[in-house]
């Protein structure tokens, strides 16, 4: 195990998280807009809120995430193992779920339980492009070794 995992830096981290929520917003606002009925413009902006949420959620729980797994593991989050990667996707889209129902809600006008289904289908649509996002931002941008007298 190793006491000090390397992480990314808070550049490389910013750009993940940046990239990651633009090709979210044109990938699932369309899709959205139809199923849910509610205008373009208008889940654009919920959206849009709702991926500022998710930007400093992201932050959070992926540092979190990647600290901890190094801590446990002694490996940098690029060499994570392909069912960690799915609990790590959906951990993320759920503890999500909880955080913006009450948005998905308020705005949409919808009662709970579609305000659920609007919101789940979302984190599904999401959690599956956070997998493969994530797996190809390793591969284009792998975390720097760490020099061995620098641990």
């Amino acid at each position: 195990m190793s006491a000090s995992p390397k992480l990314r830096s808070p550049l490389d981290r910013a750009r993940q998280v940046l990239l990651f929520e633009l090709g979210g917003m044109v990938l699932i606002t369309p899709p959205f807009a139809w199923a849910s009925g509610v205008p373009v413009r208008d889940s654009l902006v919920l959206l849009a809120i709702i991926a500022v949420i998710a930007s400093v959620w992201n932050a959070v729980y992926n540092t979190s995430f990647d600290w901890i797994e190094g801590r446990l593991t002694g490996r940098t989050a690029d060499r994570r193992p392909f069912l960690l990667r799915i609990a790590h996707a959906l951990g993320f889209e759920s503890s999500l779920v909880l955080m913006t129902l009450p948005l998905v809600m308020h705005s949409t006008g919808m009662g709970w339980l579609d305000a659920l289904l609007a919101d789940i289908a979302v984190a599904i649509a999401y959690a599956s492009y956070a997998f493969v996002f994530n797996l190809g931002y390793d591969r284009v941008f792998p975390i720097a070794a760490q020099p061995a007298d620098a641990r």
